[in-house]
This record gives structure tokens, sequence and C-alpha cells, in this order.
């Protein structure tokens, strides 16, 4: 028998967080947090240095972007400490209502990106999302073997915005994300990578994210001890919050998203 627990876990929306006004310092009470956070590993975009290269050889240069967005000019494009509603028109012409109700709108491009950069992450601090939950509980059901697992009902909490996401046009959602490019680069090197480029570290989160296995359902999960569940198979439960987002999914929802994720790398790296 199914039954319903309190306990909320939080869903990445990640076709709202891939066109996602204030930098890391207007989040003053988690400073220090969200920046030990957005200091995240980074696959190398470029062969290491051999060992066997003097150390007298001339100095290292700035890596330059992997992949290079050409985001011409916009005079109309506002400061970014001005650009939440800007932001929010762009966003709502792309997405239906209801999809953007998760979505925190007060300085929306910054939480967007420092939400992306932890999404690698084993766990998100509470405040660097740029979500609110998702409405509803999480459902469960007796396990064949005992125990409890993620019921498929629980997939229907998922739905509108997993639909939203998957319906939406990502040369639309390119579009978008590329003119507001230079809001969400500046963003991004406030939260501390002055030299990063923002468009390499979203490639590299949707590769990530695309890496996320796809196991047999259901899936089997316990308390954790602190009024949350977690996965009994610590293969699953070892991997980042953004892949254990998609895993809460059904299978049907995470290969519709990991398709979308496709398009729009492909529409941000010209194929």
């Amino acid at each position: 028998m199914e039954k319903r627990k309190t306990i909320v876990w939080p869903w990445v929306v990640v076709g709202v967080v891939a066109v996602g006004g204030a930098g890391w310092w207007l989040f003053r009470d988690d400073v220090a947090q969200l920046r030990q956070a957005a200091s995240a590993t980074v696959p190398p975009l470029e062969p290491p240095v051999s060992p066997a290269t003097p150390a007298t050889s001339a100095p290292e240069q700035p890596v330059g972007p992997h992949h290079p967005l050409e985001a011409a000019a916009d005079a109309a494009l506002p400061a970014l400490a001005d650009s939440d509603e800007s932001a929010w028109q762009a966003l709502s012409g792309l997405l239906p209502g209801e999809a953007l109700s998760l979505l925190l709108r007060e300085h929306v491009i910054q939480r967007v990106v420092v939400h992306i950069d932890n999404l690698t992450q084993p766990s998100m601090p509470s405040a660097a999302m740029a979500l609110r939950p998702v409405p509803g509980t999480l459902v469960l059901e007796a396990g064949t073997a005992g125990g409890e697992q993620l019921a498929a009902a629980n997939a229907a909490r998922y739905a509108p915005w997993v639909d939203a996401f998957t319906r939406t046009d990502a040369s639309a959602i390119a579009a978008a994300y590329v003119r507001f490019y230079p809001l969400v680069q500046q963003a991004y090197r406030d939260i501390g990578h002055p030299d990063g480029h923002f468009n390499d570290r979203l490639v590299a989160v949707i590769d990530h994210l695309l890496q996320t296995p796809e196991p047999a359902r259901p899936l089997t999960v316990e308390p954790d001890g602190k009024g949350k569940y977690r996965f009994v198979d610590p293969a699953l439960q070892s991997l980042s919050v953004g892949q254990k987002a998609l895993l809460r999914m059904d299978a049907a929802q995470q290969q519709a998203v990991k398709q979308q994720l496709r398009a729009i790398r492909a529409a941000i790296t010209r194929g």
C-alpha cells in the first residue's frame, strides 16, 4: 500500500536553471558557504602540463573558453543588479507560469548561476538554491524484499515541470541564454571564478547530468536519521545532488530530460 511521507525532496528543474540581481556578496549570510560550494572541481579543459616541463618554462597562459559563445552587444540589456524584471520576462516567454512557480524571482540570474555551479556537488546549501521544493510529499510503498521504495505515483509530483521543460524549444532556451550571457558570465565570475567561463561550466554540468545512471525501478530508500530519505544502494547515494534529482523521477521522465539536455547542449556548443 502506498503511503505519503511529509518529507519534501527538492527537485532541480534543469531546464529552468539553464536560462537563468545580486552577486555572491548579496547572499550575505552564506558567503563563505557559497564560495566553498562554487569551487566544485571541473574536468580540465586542456591536457595538464607534463611533469617533465622545466620550472623555468614560459608563464602559463589563461585558458580561453572551450565552448565560446558569441553574444552580440545588446544596449537594452540592463545591469546585473537591475536584471530581475528582464530575466523574468524572458523566462515567462519560454515557460508557462506554473513551471516558473518554483523559481525564486529575486536576484534570479545570480541564484541560477550559483545553483547550476552546485549541481555536481554531493549536497547543496539551501542558500545556493534558486528553486523552492516541489509541492506535495514523497510517496513510498513497501518493497518486495522489505524496506521502502519510491512509488510509481511519486513521479506525478514532477510531471508538470518535466513536461514544461521537455516541450520547450531548446533553440529558444539557448537564444535567451545567449542574450543574457554577459550578465550570466559576470555573475559566475563574481561568485569566485574570476578567470572562468560559465558556458564551459554549464556544458560540464550537462555532461555530468547525462552520465546519471538509469537503474531498474523501483529504487529502495531508507531514513537517513535527519528527517530525510537516502538511497539504500551506496553507489546511488554517492551521486551528486543533480544526478540524484534525476533518479527521483521515473525512467521515462529521466530519459526525456536527458534528451532535452542533449538538445540544449548542442544549441550552446554549435553541435
